[in-house]
């Protein structure tokens, strides 16, 4: 499995940007896609949401509801991340990862779960 990000950029504070991760080769039905993102170099990953690929299941970590979506068009093999109303403490680099949906969840809270795959991310700044 690979995973693929772009959508990356700078933006200033209260703009929106949306980033893709393209998956190519064959995952479990039960598979499902997070975002993450990882603040600097040496930081903690930090969780941002899960979605299960085969029926769109979604999770968010309660500091991104409501300013973040997932979402996930199968026909194309890529999982979206909308982020609106961005702030300067959003800056970073988002990577997205697969892994079983029970183990997406347990990644979005503990930054030392692994992932079975991940993609090399894609920077997001946001200035103020």
């Amino acid at each position: 499995v690979q995973l693929v990000e772009s959508g990356g950029g700078l933006v200033q504070a209260g703009g929106s940007l949306r980033l893709s991760c393209r998956v190519s080769g064959w995952t479990p039905d039960d598979y499902a896609i997070g975002w993450f993102r990882r603040q600097a170099p040496g930081k903690e990953r930090e969780g941002v949401s899960c979605i299960r690929r085969n029926d769109g299941r979604t999770n968010y970590v309660d500091s991104k509801k409501g300013r973040f979506t997932i979402s996930n068009d199968n026909a194309k093999n890529t999982v979206y991340l909308q982020m609106t109303n961005l702030k300067s403490e959003d800056t970073g680099l988002y990577f997205c990862a697969a892994a079983p949906w029970r183990n997406c969840l347990i990644g979005l809270t503990n930054s030392d779960y692994g992932m079975d795959y991940g993609g090399k991310g894609t920077r997001v700044t946001v200035s103020a």
